[in-house]
Formats: structure tokens, sequence, C-alpha cells
């Protein structure tokens, strides 16, 4: 009886969380296919035919496409190359002892502590003096890095609970250690991986504050960056269902990952925290 009723109460507390979530998000995209005239008549009614030349507006008039295209670019870059730095890094403090390995975890483990906030001024003016600003791919190896604590320090918990059989039988085929960690460790760690992918993505396509300080060309900007700028021009034409239909496109991407890679993010995080 008792864990029935803990179960029930679970369940009900999820229940209200995701209807906390959902209400919004849906008040959201309905506003999206409003004129203004019907967002200021009444904000809980439906609109009386769907316009879809509010996206047309947000994707093309207030330049969204280009900051669509700039945040895909800047994401995806960032993704590969977390992964090209953190998996090698992984391996080798999980599997390796050397001179001063534990203290080069702790300096890693000691970076989740670290804000941006806290080197971006620094930041700021190294990139100005070596003629860095306004490019998108220093902006995603940024992110890379600064993502990488969080990025070493779940990938080693999942490399760590490979057996290293694994290895050794790997070694008596003839394998190299590039080999074994491409072909054997990389594959049997994917549920990982998978979950770095999707965390770092949402980081990465969300982040606002670094863009914004390095990318001062307009035309290089990134979603984030264009959503403000979308809201401080459509507060002055009160165009609301354009705004709104910015605020869509910018979920687009991540509702799109978060459906198809759902399983294996579930799969990771269960894993990971078993491992861990």
């Amino acid at each position: 009886m008792k864990k029935f009723l803990s179960g029930t109460v679970l369940r009900l507390i999820l229940w209200l969380v995701s209807i906390l979530i959902i209400i919004p998000l849906g008040w959201t995209i309905v506003q999206s296919f409003k004129t203004t005239q019907e967002f200021f008549g009444d904000v809980w009614a439906l609109p009386a035919s769907l316009h879809i030349e509010n996206y047309a507006n947000a994707w093309s008039t207030a330049n969204m496409g280009s900051y669509f295209f700039n945040s895909i670019l800047v994401s995806v870059m960032g993704v590969l190359f977390s992964l090209c730095l953190a998996v090698p890094a992984a391996y080798c403090l999980s599997r390796y002892r050397f001179f001063a390995s534990k203290f080069i975890m702790f300096v890693f483990s000691a970076g989740l502590f670290i804000q941006a906030t806290y080197v971006l001024v620094p930041l700021f003016s190294l990139l100005k003096d070596l003629n860095l600003l306004d490019n998108l791919v220093v902006l995603a190896l940024i992110y890379a890095t600064s993502s990488l604590p969080f990025t070493i320090f779940l990938l080693s918990s999942f490399i760590r609970g490979v057996s290293r059989s694994y290895e050794e039988a790997a070694v008596m085929d003839g394998a190299n250690r590039f080999q074994i960690m491409t072909k054997v460790i990389m594959p049997l760690i994917q549920p990982g991986i998978v979950t770095i992918v999707i965390f770092n993505f949402m980081a990465y396509w969300n982040e606002f504050l670094m863009a914004f300080t390095f990318i001062l060309d307009d035309a290089k900007k990134t979603l984030p960056i264009g959503l403000q700028n979308l809201m401080e021009v459509q507060r002055f034409s009160t165009d609301w269902g354009a705004l709104f239909a910015g605020m869509v496109i910018v979920l687009i991407p991540i509702v799109i990952i978060y459906a198809i890679l759902n399983e294996k993010l579930t799969e990771g995080v269960n894993v990971g925290g078993i491992k861990g």
C-alpha cells in the first residue's frame, strides 16, 4: 500500500510538472499563428485562421534565417570539437596513471564550478588582440573548451565502467591505442556520447552571453541574439505574431533532437548514474 501511494504521488507530481511545461509551450505556439489584433483581443482564444506569414516575417524580414544557420553551424562545430578533445582526454585519464594525472583530473573537475562570466573580460581582450572576434569557428571552439570539464567528467565515468578485457583482446588482435579508443571504447560508451551530444548542443544552441560579447557583426550573430533583436524590433512595430513565431523557431531543433534521441538520452543518464 505504501509503495502504491508513493508511486501515485510521484506520478501526480510528474503530471503537474508536465502540465506546467506544456501550457506555456502550447500557448506560445498558438500565439505564433495570430495577428496582433487577435493577440490583444483575447490572448487565450484560438486564432481565426493560421497566419503562416508570421513565420515568413520572422524568418526573412527579421533575418532569423541567417541567425538560425549561424547557430546550427556553431552548435554542430562545438559538439564535434568537444568530442574530439574530450574523448581522448577522458580515455587517457581513466585508463592511465602518470605524473600529475590525478591533479589534472582535479583541475577538470574544478572547472565545473567556473562560470563563463569569470573569464569573459580577459577572453574578450585576448581575442581582440589576436583579431579573432567575429569568428564563428573561434566561438565554437570556446564553447567546446568551456564544456570540457562536464564532458570529460561524464565520459570518464562511462569509460571506467568498460571492462579492460575488451582492450586486452583488442591488443592481442594487434590493435594500437588509437584503434582501441575509436573502435572498442567509443562504441561501448555510445549512450554517454549521445548524452554529451544532446546536453552540449542544447547548451551551445541557447548560449547568449559569449555570442553577444564575441560576435559584433550582425551577419554572424546566433539565434539567441537574433531573438533579442527581434524582441526589440517587434516591441515597437507591434508584430507580436512574428515575435512568437521567432520563439517557436528557436525551439524547433531542440524538440526534434530530443524526440529522435530521447531513448538514448534516458539510457545514457541511467547508465552513467549507475557507473558513476
